[in-house]
């Protein structure tokens, strides 16, 4: 294989932060790379300096051989570099056609020359070429906001693959896909590799960085620490070397034994989302809930929670029938909900820490009109420090802090208000390793406290080692229920894909 890209000894400081020290990185054509390391090991700066985002301090960058500087995003395009961010950056309200042709449409020519107008039948059947290279099968007069992630994401490929890349960066590619669409993924991505593309495959998903990587690059602290052929790595040396401790530090889940219900649901109902569905969570346990993506695991603790309504079914907190229309109404009786989307349902992303973690319980923190904020800073930086949050102060806003410590500055919220039940939703999707052995941790303290845990989670790894119970949801239906001794990855998945009924 031809190297195709090479880049030597590069730094980037921010006021305070060494975020790049002397690294070297090199990728050869049609070679899918991981590249993997904790939140803040330098993974976003390196890609961004490489994509144009960002420039460097120091170091030197060669594309086949040459030696380049890279001035713009739209330079980078231009030399054949493209990045699919876990953002997309689409428009919704415009065609698959103008998404993938944006701001270079073709015009449409006469003997006078250019008419100035947009050639919408070429810029079409074009789509549709490149479509059709990643097999997807959607029709480039579509809007992009009817289309579903897995389509969205094909659209941003074909969009690279428009501008003749050669190296495709993919940031967090699978975060929001279920199982079936990851293994769609893959295909693609064995696809543009047989076509001598390069792919830059950034995760914290170790598993799937495994099944895809020929190589993995692994950075801490801003430094190179490792590469190596995934024939040579397995998942225990790729860990030490991103958080330098091992494996076995990681999955801990405390067995709590406990026969007393916390909460019971009953025919739990919503027409066409929830069948009737039926469970008990008992005290200090932790009730996995596992399926594929349309499964209704989300929308069936949501109607728990009161976001949506029910059409019917009970609810029984402490063996006492409750009503709960709101979300409101749960707050008030001790349940909380992490939502999947921490940005953009869980956090106010322009508030302080401090404003974050307190805005459940400002109602009782009032002083006549004003909030006493000396007791607000008092709660903040104890759950900053109960935590382990990183963060300057407990000023700093929530939208400069890590993924994982956003996910700490929310349960922190719930938990202030000291709750008895707390739904987690994907609760470590999005952060590196080292974040879910401590949000892992922080569950385990919850669970031992006797809070009781409903935690719903598209990695089987993290749904096998943290249950006490699964349960598994297939087109809305609760098909089965599997203790802790008995739950494997391959029952869970015949169960969720209705290989077994």
């Amino acid at each position: 294989m031809n190297q195709i890209l090479k880049m030597e000894e590069i730094s980037k400081s921010f006021p305070g932060v060494q975020a790049l020290n002397k690294v070297d990185f090199e990728l050869y054509e049609g070679e899918v790379m991981g590249l993997v390391g904790e939140n803040g090991a330098g993974k976003s700066t390196l890609m961004k300096i490489l994509s144009g985002a960002y420039q460097k301090d120091a170091g030197r960058i060669f594309l086949d051989g040459r030696k380049i500087e890279i001035e713009s995003p739209y330079h980078a395009q231009k030399l054949g570099i493209s990045t699919i961010y876990q953002e997309f950056n689409l428009t919704p309200n415009q065609t698959v056609a103008q998404n993938i042709f944006c701001a270079r449409e073709p015009i449409k020519k006469s003997i006078l020359g250019n008419l100035g107008f947009v050639d919408k039948e070429l810029m079409e059947k074009e789509a549709q070429k490149l479509l059709g290279m990643v097999e997807a099968d959607i029709s480039p007069k579509e809007m992009i906001r009817d289309l579903s992630i897995a389509e969205k994401q094909m659209v941003e490929i074909a969009k690279a693959l428009a501008f003749k890349a050669k190296i495709i960066i993919m940031d967090e590619p699978t975060s929001a896909l279920g199982l079936e669409e990851v293994e769609k993924l893959f295909e693609i991505i064995n696809q543009l590799r047989t076509q001598g593309i390069a792919i830059i495959f950034v995760s914290h998903r170790l598993e799937e960085v495994f099944r895809i990587a020929d190589r993995i690059t692994i950075l801490r602290d801003g430094k190179l620490v490792g590469v190596m052929r995934k024939e040579e790595a397995n998942i225990e040396k790729v860990i030490y070397l991103m958080v330098n401790r091992p494996l076995s530090e990681m999955f801990q889940k405390e067995e709590v034994k406990t026969e007393e219900a916390i909460l019971e649901v009953k025919n739990l109902y919503k027409k066409g989302v929830i069948k009737n569905t039926s469970f008990k969570l008992y005290k200090g346990e932790i009730l996995g809930v596992a399926g594929l993506v349309g499964a209704g695991r989300t929308e069936m603790v949501r109607l728990i929670f009161g976001a949506d309504k029910k059409d019917k079914g009970e609810i029984y907190l402490e063996g006492k029938k409750v009503e709960i229309n709101t979300p409101a109404d749960a707050v008030k009786l001790g349940i909380g909900l992490v939502p999947e989307d921490r940005q953009g349902e869980g956090l106010i992303l322009k508030l302080a820490v401090r404003e974050n973690i307190g805005i459940c319980i400002l109602r009782n923190l009032v002083n006549t009109l004003f909030v006493n904020k000396n007791k607000l800073s008092e709660i903040a930086q104890n759950f900053i420090q109960r935590l382990n949050i990183r963060t300057p102060s407990i000023f700093q806003k929530v939208l400069y802090l890590s993924g994982g410590n956003q996910q700490k500055v929310v349960l922190s919220k719930w938990l202030a208000l000291n709750p008895k039940i707390l739904i987690l939703d994907e609760p470590t999707r999005g952060i590196d390793v080292s974040a879910k052995a401590e949000i892992h941790t922080i569950m385990n303290q919850l669970a031992k406290s006797g809070i009781g845990i409903i935690m719903i989670s598209s990695e089987m790894p993290e749904i096998l080692a943290m249950s006490d119970r699964v349960l598994v949801m297939n087109e809305g239906k609760l098909v089965a229920e599997i203790s802790k001794k008995d739950a494997t990855q391959e029952k869970i998945m015949a169960y969720a894909s209705g290989y077994i009924n």
